[in-house]
């Protein structure tokens, strides 16, 4: 165990669980989402420069949380756009309805 060399952290590995926690912190705005996209892409990044280095770089485990949060952080994302496209469309349709019953 003394010998044992600690690897670098991947360049994109830490910045994406950085990012993905974000986006599940402010998955209500379209900000959740777009930090979300960022995330997964730089978790895409670390991954493939530990796959090409693998002696070199560490820090999987940073990037399979950036991974999954910010995956979450997408979802969370959508569906507020989904929720927020919805409650548009209601308060739109209840303002035709108020507008025509008074007509």
């Amino acid at each position: 165990m003394a010998n044992e060399v600690k690897l670098q952290n991947a360049p994109g590995s830490v910045a994406s669980m950085v990012l993905g926690i974000c986006s599940i912190a402010t998955g209500c705005l379209v900000v959740g989402l777009v930090l979300g996209i960022i995330g997964l892409v730089q978790a895409k990044k670390a991954n493939a420069i530990m796959a090409e280095m693998p002696a070199q770089y560490g820090g999987a485990g940073f990037t399979k949380a950036g991974k999954i949060t910010s995956i979450i952080g997408i979802v969370v994302g959508a569906l507020s756009i989904f929720y927020w496209i919805w409650v548009l469309v209601i308060a739109a349709e209840a303002a035709t309805v108020a507008s025509s019953m008074y007509w």
